[in-house]
């Protein structure tokens, strides 16, 4: 018989009513894990930044505003605590910061009746430092997962460093989602033997190959397939994610080309205004954010989608866009040569620079794989793997038998 277990899942990469977007692939790994084992349960905690204006004119800050209190998503309880973020000393204060916001909240839910059994956290600074905190006072075993720039970008930093090695040895359970990821906890110092790499799925139901691709294209206001090439690049309009460099590729790709921007953030303005510059922005539209459960409509549409990030742990977007049919052409960092291993993915580049991503683009429409085979390709990607890790992972931490 499986015995009940109760998980904590602590982040502060979680939707929520005001930012439905945010840390959605946490909230997937979640729900996945709870279909696969009907013996464990979760409550979670996401805490967020404290603002006091939910006036729209203060954009991406107000939306802390908004955010409520508690709410509950796809039956999952969540709670929604404040936190302060302090300008200049924030990155150092942010762990203990968030860890005295969380406690209150953690020490209502035991009182109120659920002992959670073990803490799982995600991302590694600051939220894998609280939450080891977190356990530690409330004697409780603690996983933490690891996602990217938690890794790949603030070990930079001495002060950070040195916490995330401290959270790493506080932790029952340590968990990457791609190789390079435990290879740079490894390269922190942290036993190979105590990382396990389970990657993120794909919902291969969500995501699809369009019923009528044809009539998609005509309704997006896109020519015929094979009248024009179409590329997507999806994503947050952050400097990391370097759309500019899909922007810069279309002068050195087939005048007709046509490239689709998905997402919202501070890097719009200039990005038009690179487009002007190039004398491309009759070829660009930008769709500003698009819910979730849309993005399939893009991915399915497009001959191509680009991902010429610097920085990725493991990028679902690449997934999510095969599952629809559509190779990639992204860069060569962390995760992504996991991700696109075989011709029928896509291609990959090394240099950043638009004229490097024509080639690879250029390379793939030249020679493009079937479509039905860049579906199953991503059909080796599903959750159940992840999740029968997971609850494996979790129950050992805990002394817990798993599921059958």
């Amino acid at each position: 018989m499986t015995l009940p277990l109760r998980l904590l899942t602590f982040t502060t990469l979680y939707p929520n009513a005001a930012q439905p977007h945010h840390g959605v692939f946490v909230e997937n790994r979640l729900r996945h894990l709870l279909e696969h084992d009907h013996g464990i349960t979760a409550r979670v905690v996401a805490p967020v930044p404290w603002f006091p204006f939910s006036h729209p004119r203060f954009g991406g800050y107000a939306a802390f505003a908004r955010a409520p209190a508690a709410e509950t998503r796809h039956g999952i309880a969540v709670e929604h605590p404040r936190y302060p973020v302090i300008p200049k000393v924030g990155m150092t204060a942010a762990p203990y910061l968030l860890y005295r916001a969380a406690r209150p909240v953690l020490e209502r839910l035991r009182a109120d009746g659920y002992r959670f059994d073990m803490i799982d956290a995600h991302y590694f600074y600051p939220d894998g430092v609280a939450a080891a905190l977190l356990a530690r006072h409330f004697g409780v075993p603690l996983s933490i997962t690891a996602r990217g720039t938690d890794i790949n970008l603030i070990p930079r930093y001495p002060r950070p460093r040195r916490m995330i090695r401290w959270a790493a040895g506080q932790a029952d359970a340590l968990v990457t989602v791609c190789e390079a990821l435990k290879d740079g906890l490894v390269d922190l110092g942290v036993p190979a033997g105590r990382v396990t790499t389970l990657r993120n799925g794909v919902d291969l139901t969500m995501f699809r190959p369009p019923a009528d691709r044809a009539a998609l294209r005509r309704d997006l206001g896109l020519p015929p397939a094979g009248a024009a090439p179409v590329l997507a690049s999806v994503g947050h309009l952050i400097e990391r994610k370097r759309h500019h460099l899909a922007i810069e590729a279309l002068p050195h790709l087939p005048p007709e080309t046509r490239l689709l921007i998905a997402g919202e953030g501070p890097e719009e303005g200039a990005l038009k205004r690179r487009a002007e510059v190039l004398g491309v922005a009759g070829r660009v539209r930008f769709l500003g954010r698009l819910p979730h459960d849309r993005l399939h409509e893009v991915y399915g549409a497009c001959d191509a989608l680009v991902l010429a990030s610097s920085r990725e742990g493991w990028a679902n977007v690449l997934l999510e866009a095969m599952a629809c049919g559509t190779p990639v052409a992204a860069s060569r960092i962390w995760g992504t040569p996991e991700v696109v291993a075989a011709p029928e993915a896509g291609r990959l580049f090394d240099d950043p620079t638009g004229a490097a991503v024509a080639r690879a683009v250029a390379a793939l429409l030249a020679d493009p794989p079937d479509r039905a085979a860049t579906r199953a390709y991503a059909e080796r990607f599903g959750w159940d793997d992840t999740s029968r890790g997971q609850a494996r992972l979790f129950r050992a931490a805990v002394g817990a038998p798993a599921a059958a």
